[in-house]
């Protein structure tokens, strides 16, 4: 087995190396949410530092409760004795691939660690494509034609993962696609991985919204956490709520957590129980940083649809997935090293996500637009236009340069 270090991770280190070398990098590579703490969970963080036991496997009673309330209040009725916590989401989903044991099947495309996961776990993914011009959920019939095949073959299929909405596309998978891929996970027996970590920066809260968990709550595991959302992600705090009665699925997962990270960390369990019983003032933030990152995302969208892109309208988070093959510049891997080494914009090539590498799809993300600094992030938060801001404005002029000099001068300019 080789391991490698993650598509992310790498390519934000590449980025930060050539910065600090005095070279100017627009960064478009790397999922972080890219906004300040807000005041009531640093203060809520720093009172509980001294708490420095281990506490429970499952996760401190005051988090699964508040975890339980969250999910409640968006119809999906949860006990906290479902509820499990862990270092990030990232650690729940890996622990829930040893414990369900067997293949899994994947979007393709979709987020890197999902597939590295598996084959660290002895997982073979089948990578299965989304409907054209969707994400985050594998398109249902080819779904049933690719575990049939390979349980033929000998394998074991155990799971599907959906991310709603999605990373790399930004798009959220239409409820009758979900409804679709229930049916089919019903019929084949498949266990539900539902990655829901972006729900709550859905960019308009009027879009219709079905989690698999809506429609099989018995075989549909929901993860979740605060990074997106709260641009927690150096915290490292995520849940999980399993299926009621699912007590081998749940004794499995505890003992995988137990032997890997014990317990979250004390002090931002108690954070983030206060986090997901939603106060006034962290409903506020989270529906400002859904409009700050609709609204950049809308405008970088602009510009690759100015280049001629095909690219999805992004509904979700903050990414964006351009198709640049017109261009005629060679795979994913090839533009995006023109992109980075002579235009200066770092971002992602879609190969890293599952994509066909010949294939000139990339994965773009704008949440590193907002500042540089935490007045401007708080700045472009709370500002009516984000846009105008001389940074944010400075730095979709640069995109847009970059693509037109990509194209050799040919571009019409965004309106």
């Amino acid at each position: 087995m080789t391991v490698t270090l993650s598509a992310t991770l790498a390519a934000n280190e590449d980025i930060e190396r050539r910065r600090r070398a005095g070279e100017r990098v627009l960064h478009l590579a790397f999922g972080e949410a890219g906004l300040p703490v807000h005041p009531a969970l640093r203060d809520r963080l720093a009172a509980a530092s001294g708490r420095n036991g281990y506490g429970p496997v499952a996760g401190a009673e005051a988090l699964r409760e508040s975890a339980a309330g969250y999910w409640s209040r968006r119809g999906l009725p949860t006990d906290p004795e479902t509820v499990v916590c862990g270092p990030g989401s990232k650690s729940l989903l890996y622990g829930l691939l040893l414990a369900l044991g067997g293949d899994i099947v994947l979007p393709m495309p979709s987020w890197v660690s999902y597939a590295a996961q598996a084959d660290l776990v002895g997982s073979r993914p089948l990578l299965v494509p989304a409907p054209p011009g969707e994400g985050g959920a594998p398109d249902p019939d080819l779904v049933a034609e690719a575990v049939r095949a390979a349980r033929a073959a000998g394998r074991t299929v155990s799971s599907v993962l959906v991310t709603l909405p999605d990373n790399p596309t930004g798009r959220l998978a239409p409820p009758e696609v979900v409804a679709r891929l229930v049916a089919v996970a019903r019929e084949l027996d498949l266990t539900i991985i539902s990655d829901e970590i972006y729900r709550d920066v859905v960019h308009d809260p009027a879009l219709p919204y079905t989690s698999p968990a809506d429609l099989a709550p018995e075989r549909t595991v929901v993860t979740t956490g605060l990074s997106k959302s709260l641009a927690l992600g150096g915290w490292r705090i995520g849940v999980a709520r399993l299926p009621a009665g699912a007590h081998e699925l749940r004794r499995k997962l505890l003992a995988v957590a137990s032997e890997i990270w014990s317990a979250p960390a004390a002090p931002v369990q108690e954070a983030a129980a206060y986090a997901f019983g939603e106060p006034e003032e962290l409903v506020e933030r989270v529906a400002l940083s859904r409009r700050l990152h609709g609204a950049v995302a809308r405008a970088v969208h602009r510009s690759f649809t100015a280049a001629g892109a095909l690219t999805p309208e992004p509904q979700g988070g903050f990414y964006l997935y351009p198709d640049l093959g017109h261009l005629g510049r060679g795979g994913s891997a090839e533009i995006t090293k023109l992109l980075l080494e002579e235009h200066g914009i770092g971002v992602l090539p879609g190969h890293a996500f599952g994509d066909d590498p010949a294939a000139a799809r990339v994965r773009v993300a704008v949440s590193l637009l907002y500042g540089t600094t935490p007045e401007q992030r708080l700045t472009a938060l709370t500002s009516e236009d984000p846009l105008r801001l001389p940074w944010i404005a400075d730095s979709l002029d640069h995109l847009a340069r970059g693509l037109d000099g990509l194209a050799g001068g040919r571009l019409r300019q965004p309106g």
